[in-house]
């Protein structure tokens, strides 16, 4: 069994950034990203940058075989 932070992890490192979106209150951006895990299943990944520079995750969720489109 795989650790879900190593999931995450690959998920972003694989990845490709699929959508920005824009906060209209704050003006901060969050990044929808399509990755990998480590056992070559599909993850995507919300995350934003935080204060300090660093990757906030927001959420994480598993795609099933039949959500392979860019639905939301």
């Amino acid at each position: 069994m795989v650790s879900v932070s190593i999931d995450v992890e690959n998920g972003i490192l694989t990845g490709e950034i699929l959508e920005r979106q824009k906060d209209k209150a704050s003006a901060e951006s969050k990044y929808r990203i399509r990755g990998e895990t480590v056992m070559r299943e599909g993850i995507e990944i919300i995350v934003k940058l935080g204060a300090t520079g660093k990757v906030v995750i927001i959420t994480v969720y598993a795609l099933l075989e039949e959500e392979g489109g860019d639905e939301l």
